[in-house]
């Protein structure tokens, strides 16, 4: 029953701004914890090794190798191919570098024939520091 005459009943309205603040803050705070990882385009497990973690360096080209001898540089995939196809891909990804660190991540199962012709692949190239990636042994 409607006691109060000529009362027009107003419409409720939503306020979004809460919800945005709200929604914003859930986005900063997902973007903040979120890890990305590095190797995306290759499943890898890297063999362990007891060193300290070191600090990356500007002037790097990355080199994964997956445990069936695929290549990626610098996130750009390679098919097979020879080790003069490899240091041609090694000098495109270096670029103008002087002097750039080649940094091998090979899977642990990765043959030792696949590493070793990344190796010679950056010696082809002219790039004379090479360094391997692992990861921590466990309990350490």
């Amino acid at each position: 029953m409607n006691f109060r005459k000529g009362h027009v009943r107003e419409e409720p309205e939503i306020n979004l701004v809460p919800l945005i603040d709200v929604m914003m803050v859930i986005l900063i705070f997902l973007m903040i914890t979120t890890t990305y990882s590095k190797y995306t385009e290759l499943q890898i497990n890297l063999p362990t090794a007891d060193a300290e973690k070191q600090l990356e360096r500007p002037n790097e080209i990355a080199v994964v190798v997956s445990a069936t001898g695929q290549y990626v540089i610098n996130k750009t995939s390679l098919a097979f191919t020879t080790i003069d196809a490899l240091a041609a891909a090694l000098k495109g990804a270096g670029g103008e570098q002087k002097d750039p660190v080649v940094v091998i991540s090979a899977d642990a199962t990765a043959t030792h024939q696949s590493v070793v012709r990344v190796m010679e692949a950056a010696r082809a190239a002219g790039y004379a520091q090479i360094t391997f990636t692992t990861q921590a042994q466990a309990g350490k």
